[in-house]
C-alpha cells in the first residue's frame, strides 16, 4: 500500500494492519464512549460492551459500505440528568433512550423510503442549532453543583489540560484529547493524595462534605479480571448507583424528557454519512436511511439490557482522514476488543473510580462545547436572525430549555427544561411561519443544512478545536452542523 492509496470500505488489508488499525479506533473512541456513562449514572463496562456489539450491527444493516464505530452519545446527557433530578430511575432512563433508540430506527426507515428533503423542512438549521444549544448549555447546573465541587484545583487543572491539548497538538493526539485528560485527571489525584493528603469536600458517595482521598481502588482489587456486568453496582462520581445488567421501564415523562435528543441523532448520523462520502468520493445517499435506522437499532439493543445510547464518533472519522483506510474490517476489530473489554468486571470497576473532579474538569468543557455547537450550526447555515421567524420562537424554546422552566399539566406529569424547550422551539417556529408575510418566510428559508464534507457528530466537541495535519485530509473546514454528544 502506497503514501497516496485509499482502501475503500469493501476492501481488506492484511489481519496484521488490521488488527494494528483496529486498535487505533479503540483508543479514538475510548475516552468518550466511557465518559459519558459515567455521567449519565450507567455502567461503564456494559456501555463498552454494548457499543461494540452496536457497532456490530450498524456494520451489517448498511452492509458494510458506512465505516463506523458507535460509541455512546452525549446527546442524552441533559435529558437523562432531568429525569434523574425528578427522582427517576436507571430504569427509567434507559427505558427512555430504547424508546428513543425506536424512534431513531423508524425516522430512518422513512428516509430511506421518502429521501432526506423531509428532514430538511421539518428542521432546518435554526430549530436544529437551537436544540443543540439548549441540550449543552441545560447541563451547566450539573458541573457546577455536582462534579466541580467535589475538587475544584483537580478539575481546573483537568480543564486546562484539555484545553492545551486540543489546541497545541494535531491529529491524533487532539482527537483523544477526552482520553488524555482523563488519565492526567486521574494521576493528578493519586499524586495530590500523596502529596497532600485527604481533601474535605462533597463526597458523592457519601452524599455529603466528608474528608476522604481522591482515589480509591477498592472496588478495583475486589472485582474479578473477568465477567458479565454486574446487575448491581458502586456509586458514580456523582453519588448516584452504578446500575449494570438491567431491564428498563417506562415513564411518559422521561420519554418526553429523552425525545429531543432524536434530533441530533439524525443530524450526528447524517453528518458521518455526508464525510465519509466525501473521503472515499463515493455516493452514499441511498445507504443515508440506513445508516439512521442502523444507529436507533444499535441504541435500542444496548439500552435493551441497561446498556448507553449510540452515534457515529467523529474520532474515528479523523483515524480515516489520517490513516486513508476506509475498510469496514477494522471497526470490527475495534468492536470485538470493545466486547472484551466490557467482559472485565476489573476495567469496569476501573472507569468507575474515576474521581469526582476529573469529570468536572472533562464536562466543564464538553457541555460548553455542545451548546457552542448549536451556535456553529446557525453561522455555517447562514441564519438570519433580523427575521422574526427565526429569532422570537427560538428565543423562547432556548430560555426555557436553559433555564429548566416547567409546565405542570396534573399534579402528576409536568413538562418542562429541554423537552420543553425542544416543543417550543420546533412547534413555534413552523406555527410563526405560517402565519407570517411571505416575503419573511422566504427570508426564513435560508439554506438546508449544508454538510459539505464536515462530520456532525463530534462527540467530545474537541474536533472543532484542531486543524488537520498539513496536506492531509481535512473532513470538517468546509460544512455544516455538528453536535456531540458526544
Amino acid at each position: 500500500m502506497g503514501p497516496d492509496d485509499v482502501v475503500a470500505p469493501d476492501e481488506r488489508l492484511s489481519w496484521g494492519r488490521t488488527v494494528g488499525l483496529g486498535a487505533q479506533h479503540v483508543v479514538a473512541m475510548f475516552g468518550a464512549t466511557f465518559v459519558f456513562p459515567l455521567i449519565m449514572g450507567l455502567n461503564a463496562q456494559l456501555a463498552i460492551m454494548m457499543s461494540g456489539l452496536a457497532t456490530i450491527c450498524f456494520l451489517l444493516i448498511v452492509q458494510g459500505r458506512v465505516p463506523s464505530y458507535l460509541g455512546t452519545s452525549a446527546s442524552f446527557v441533559g435529558a437523562v440528568a432531568a429525569i434523574r433530578a425528578q427522582g427517576g430511575t436507571s430504569q427509567q432512563v434507559t427505558g427512555a433512550i430504547l424508546v428513543a433508540g425506536v424512534v431513531l430506527a423508524l425516522v430512518g426507515v422513512a428516509i430511506h423510503f421518502l429521501g432526506s428533503s423531509v428532514l430538511h423542512k421539518a428542521l432546518p438549521p435554526v430549530v436544529t442549532g437551537a436544540v443543540v444549544m439548549l441540550i449543552g448549555f441545560n447541563l451547566a447546573p450539573v458541573v457546577a453543583n455536582i462534579y466541580w465541587p467535589q475538587d475544584q484545583w483537580v478539575a481546573l487543572l483537568v480543564m486546562a489540560f484539555t484545553i492545551v491539548c486540543a489546541v497545541a497538538f494535531r491529529g491524533f493526539v487532539s482527537r483523544i484529547a477526552v482520553f488524555l485528560a482523563l488519565v492526567f485527571g486521574y494521576v493528578l489525584s493519586w499524586v495530590f493524595d500523596r502529596v497532600f493528603g485527604q481533601i474535605t469536600s462533597f463526597d458523592a458517595g457519601a452524599g455529603k462534605v466528608t474528608t476522604h482521598f481522591r482515589t480509591s481502588f477498592d472496588s478495583v482489587n475486589a472485582s474479578p479480571w473477568f465477567g458479565f456486568p454486574p446487575s448491581t453496582g458502586t456509586l458514580g462520581a456523582d453519588g448516584k448507583p452504578l446500575v449494570g445488567l438491567h431491564a428498563p421501564s417506562f415513564s411518559v415523562a422521561a420519554i418526553l424528557l429523552v425525545l429531543p435528543a432524536v434530533i441530533a441523532l439524525i443530524a450526528e448520523n447524517t453528518g458521518h454519512v455526508k464525510a465519509v462520502a466525501e473521503m472515499t468520493k463515493t455516493d452514499l445517499d441511498p445507504y443515508m436511511g440506513r445508516a439512521i435506522a442502523a444507529d436507533g437499532v444499535g441504541t435500542a439493543l444496548a439500552s435493551s439490557v441497561g446498556g448507553s445510547p449510540t452515534t457515529t464518533y467523529a474520532e474515528n472519522i479523523g483515524v480515516m482522514a489520517a490513516t486513508r483506510v476506509y475498510s469496514t474490517a477494522a471497526y470490527y476489530v475495534a468492536a470485538v476488543v470493545a466486547v472484551v473489554f466490557g467482559l472485565s468486571p476489573k476495567f469496569g470497576a476501573l472507569v468507575s473510580s474515576v474521581p469526582g473532579g476529573v469529570l468536572g474538569g472533562i464536562t466543564v468543557v464538553l457541555y460548553g462545547m455542545i451548546g457552542l455547537l448549536g451556535a456553529k450550526i446557525w453561522k455555517e447555515n447562514g441564519v438570519d436572525f433580523g427575521n422574526p421567524i427565526n429569532l422570537v420562537p427560538v428565543a423562547a424554546g432556548i430560555v426555557i430549555g436553559i433555564g429548566n422552566v416547567s409546565l405542570a399539566f396534573t399534579k402528576d406529569f409536568s413538562l418542562g427544561g429541554i423537552a420543553l424547550g425542544t416543543i417550543v422551539a420546533v412547534g413555534a417556529f413552523h406555527v410563526a411561519r405560517a402565519l407570517a408575510p411571505a416575503d419573511l418566510r422566504a427570508r426564513a428559508d435560508g439554506t438546508l443544512i449544508a454538510l459539505g464534507d464536515a462530520h456532525y457528530g463530534d462527540e467530545d466537541g474537541i474536533d472543532d478545536l484542531y486543524q488537520e495535519e498539513p496536506g492531509g485530509p481535512d473532513v470538517r473546514t468546509e460544512g455544516g452542523p455538528r453536535v456531540p454528544r458526544g
